[in-house]
């Protein structure tokens, strides 16, 4: 018989087992996938899961303000839905203990269950130690939280219609894991944040048969970091970094100040182990610096030789014996980098032949302010490292080689592209088209979107409401964004503030700030103009109300004219 050319057979997707048992209808049953955070941005990463009237909630993360936020400190996601149906919240999983996974939770935790809930929240041993730390830091009581440790490749039940499957992924700090979700329709692979790193500094590889198996039993939906979608190649290993900094360390002729994530314990770990070698002493300044260093020490995940010091113990050592470990490598203006910079740090100045090492690249939004700090540091005369120009960082997230493994391990049917940008998402969802088996359907997430998922279609079907809430001091949610719009309106053009008596004798006051050196003339004029609506006012007993907008309206109008500028203007008008 002629030999015949065999088309290939396509692969069956096997259904879980489960499904008939649980009495699930074909074409009735579906999984619904709320964002909350993490979507078309860089941060507050949320998601919720739901199958019929059961829901888990993966991570709980916080993003930092951007320029154009005075006076915020945090972002955290708004979490309304969670709040009326917190009833159905049957888990809260955290796949690592990054910021931007877990720092919204000392906020979000109260809004949903309150000071205490009984609801588990899955983690592994860093990943709770961090977040009892910051529970603590917030005045909550963790043993108020039925916080359950996992390991990264532990399995989890969770209700009736969630089994999940846990698989380590190489990052940028340990117990760092994504997750195999059976489902009663069908399985989804969450990759969390990953690279895959062949020769990560723990040693730890990244769990992928999980994943390869996930994939042959058939994946009906592939959710995955496209935060470096953009970039060709394979994302260099922990490793290498490693080397460089123990080079750069090595040549250093004096001091030598290292900024990075205070969560990147495989990064601290490299340069304590740079710092050890060649006779350095290691000092930590900074408070979350010094209290994700000390949980990762109690909880093993951080070896020093020696212990770790305060600046006062190593500021009369010689300069070569001297290493410091500092926060701000985002150039936040309270961070120790910031003002060693700007030269007003209590305990320690830059001096020239210090080299400054930035083992980290700016978050999107923090460019600016992250130059203005490595233009100071070379104004002092310190030798300053940082990266492209150096290779003195390595990102925590997949290029464009490790995610066509990922799609190859999991051929899914859908995708949806996650924690990135617009650009990042829109990328990915490209890269996955090239594939010699694209999945059928790609969406680009929102937050807030409610994507509903059944055994054959992958649909948006609705919104619920979602957003940012801006933390301010001890305030959350408090500041809207009228009020951001005043501050940037105020700190760009300034305030005029216009004081008004009304009474028999009416009196003005005016006090101008941050708008411009005003000369007694100007200032006079708006006095005068203020003093004639509120005679006028008070001669035709207008409303308080009317004679505000009297003056507020003229003296709008002139200061525009005079000076091209628009104060904000504020006029109080008191009756006497």
């Amino acid at each position: 018989m002629e030999n015949q050319e065999r088309k290939p057979r396509k692969r069956r997707r096997r259904r879980p087992p489960d499904a008939a048992s649980l009495g699930l209808g074909e074409g009735k049953d579906y999984v619904e996938i709320i964002p909350l955070g993490g979507m078309g941005e860089i941060g507050k990463n949320i998601t919720v899961f739901r199958f019929r009237d059961e829901i888990f909630v993966l991570d709980g993360g916080l993003a930092f303000p951007q320029e154009g936020m005075p006076g915020v400190d945090l972002l955290i996601p708004r979490v309304d839905y969670l709040i009326e149906n917190r009833h159905l919240i049957k888990a809260w999983v955290l796949t690592h203990g990054h910021e931007d996974h877990i720092g919204g939770l000392p906020f979000i935790l109260p809004m949903v269950f309150g000071k205490e809930s009984q609801v588990p929240i899955y983690g592994a041993k860093l990943t709770l130690g961090l977040l009892k730390g910051k529970l603590e830091e917030f005045g909550l009581r963790p043993g108020s939280f039925n916080l359950k440790e996992i390991s990264p490749d532990d399995r989890i039940s969770v209700g009736r219609y969630f089994t999940l499957d846990l698989f380590r992924m190489t990052h940028s700090i340990p117990d760092n894991s994504g997750l195999v979700i059976r489902t009663p329709i069908g399985t989804i692979v969450h990759t969390g944040d990953f690279k895959l790193d062949a020769t990560p500094i723990d040693g730890k590889l990244s769990h992928l048969a999980k994943v390869a198996q996930a994939g042959a039993e058939g994946v009906l939906l592939l959710i995955a970091d496209s935060t470096n979608a953009e970039r060709p190649g394979y994302t260099p290993s922990e490793m290498e970094i490693a080397k460089e900094l123990d080079r750069v360390i090595g040549r250093a002729p004096g001091r030598v100040f290292v900024t990075t994530f205070a969560s990147h314990i495989h990064r601290i770990q490299a340069v304590i182990w740079a710092a050890e070698k060649y006779g350095r002493k290691v000092a930590m300044e900074g408070r979350s610096m010094v209290r994700f260093s000390r949980i990762a020490m109690e909880l093993g995940y951080l070896k020093v030789k020696d212990r770790l010091y305060t600046l006062e113990e190593v500021k009369d050592l010689p300069d070569h014996q001297v290493l410091i470990l500092a926060t701000g490598s985002q150039g936040q203006p309270m961070s120790v980098l910031h003002r060693l910079a700007f030269e007003s740090h209590a305990k320690m100045a830059i001096k020239p032949g210090d080299t400054v090492i930035l083992s980290s690249s700016p978050i999107p939004g923090n460019e600016e302010a992250v130059n203005r700090v490595i233009n100071r540091l070379y104004a002092l005369g310190a030798y300053v490292l940082y990266p492209p120009t150096y290779k003195v960082h390595a990102s925590g997230h997949a290029s464009q080689e490790e995610l066509k493994l990922i799609l190859n391990l999991t051929t899914p049917r859908f995708f949806l592209p996650w924690h990135g940008e617009v650009r990042h998402q829109t990328n990915f969802k490209w890269l996955a088209e090239s594939m010699s088996r694209p999945p059928e359907k790609t969406l680009i997430g929102e937050n807030g979107a409610i994507y509903r998922l059944t055994r054959d279609t992958f649909e948006k079907v609705g919104q619920v409401p979602s957003g940012v809430l801006y933390v301010d001091g001890l305030g959350v949610g408090d500041i809207t964004e009228e009020i951001l719009a005043d501050r940037q309106h105020m700190a760009e053009e300034g305030i005029v503030v216009i004081t008004a008596l009304a009474s028999q004798d009416p009196v003005v006051e005016v006090v101008s700030r941050g708008f411009v050196k005003a000369g007694e003339r100007l200032l006079g004029e708006v006095k005068r103009m203020a003093l004639e609506a509120l005679q006028n006012g008070v001669r035709e007993k207008k409303s308080l109300e009317r004679i505000r907008d009297d003056i507020y309206f003229p003296v709008k109008k002139f200061l525009k004219k005079a000076t091209g500028r628009d104060p904000m203007i504020l006029p109080v008008v008191i009756e006497g």
